[in-house]
């Protein structure tokens, strides 16, 4: 009883000082009117800190790509110069056919295999093994990608890799995996989709878990069985959540750096070599940082519309339920 009474006690000087709190004051103004500032003071870290790492930054490699400027030297303005000298240069433009034939390549593998694996982990499996394949697909993201890249190096090498050891248990003589334009490409493509397959996943494993069974049940009734049910029910309703799984993917392939820097430093020739990687090369090999964030000003522009095409064209693909 005396627990009781102490917990109304407590309740009741609680809700008195909630009150005191929000009670108006002699100019009709309660606390939080007379304190407009105090939401600010908890918001001015995160302002800040966006502000410092983020906006400025942006605001400064645009202006760079406006000049010319090798650190050592004070920069100079030449206009649209470094944009002009983009456009002519062979590597740049080579580096960006690359990044998009990776992007429409790597993506659709990506989500192909994510969308299949989220179908069947949702409907064959038990529970209890969908928490392990959940965990189990999404692990190699949380890998680095420097490390990962490493690692598959030694794996897919044309002399004592793995790869090329199974091959050669099946009577398969040595492919030269990463010295060979086709090899190479393949290998960056197959490192970067086992990495990242696994985010889409879990957003298909989401949207797939927010469809209705009472929609599989009455499209049963109507004789949808196997493919069919999938492609007249679950595609469809599963269209949002491929909306967002495709935007990032493609936004992230086409931001592409660590797996061909690593595996194969662009090469052989510029088979590789994607628009990453050229901006670091200008900013950081040959110390041009003018052309460097002229490079980086285009890429987002690229990245910008095509995200607003995909938004676009959502409207007539995307069902909501």
């Amino acid at each position: 009883m005396s627990t009781a009474s102490e917990t109304r006690v407590r309740s009741k000087a609680v809700r008195g000082a909630a009150g005191k709190a929000e009670r108006p004051g002699r100019d009709g103004r309660s606390g939080r009117e007379r304190q407009p500032w105090l939401p600010w003071v908890f918001l001015a870290p995160t302002i800040v800190g966006m502000g410092i790492f983020t906006v400025l930054p942006i605001i400064a490699s645009v202006a760079l790509a406006f000049f010319r400027w090798d650190i050592i030297s004070a920069p100079s303005f030449v206009g649209f110069d470094n944009f002009a000298e983009v456009v002519q240069d062979p590597t740049v433009r080579v580096s960006f056919l690359n990044t998009i034939l990776f992007v429409v390549v790597a993506v659709a593998l990506q989500l192909g295999l994510a969308l299949g694996l989220a179908i069947m982990v949702q409907e064959k499996l038990p529970a209890w093994l969908r928490v392990f394949f959940r965990s189990a697909f999404f692990f190699p993201l949380i890998l680095s990608a420097a490390s990962v890249s490493i690692f598959m190096r030694y794996l897919f090498n044309e002399q004592f890799g793995v790869v090329n050891w199974l091959l050669s248990l099946v009577g398969i003589p040595a492919v030269p995996w990463l010295t060979t334009p086709g090899g190479s490409a393949a290998v960056v493509i197959l490192v970067y989709v086992w990495q990242n397959f696994g985010f889409s996943f879990l957003l298909f494993i989401g949207g797939l878990a927010s469809i209705p069974v009472e929609t599989y049940e009455a499209a049963s009734l109507d004789g949808a069985t196997g493919w069919r049910k999938h492609l007249h029910v679950t595609l469809p309703l599963l269209s949002p959540t491929t909306l967002v799984a495709s935007v990032m993917a493609i936004i992230n392939a086409l931001q592409v750096f660590d797996q061909p820097f690593v595996l194969t430093r662009g090469g052989p020739g510029d088979s590789t070599r994607t628009a990453v990687m050229v901006i670091f090369e200008s900013a950081f090999q040959r110390l041009e940082f003018g052309q460097a964030s002229a490079i980086g000003v285009i890429l987002t522009l690229i990245i910008m519309a095509i995200t607003a095409a995909q938004f676009r064209l959502s409207k007539r693909f995307v069902f909501y339920q």
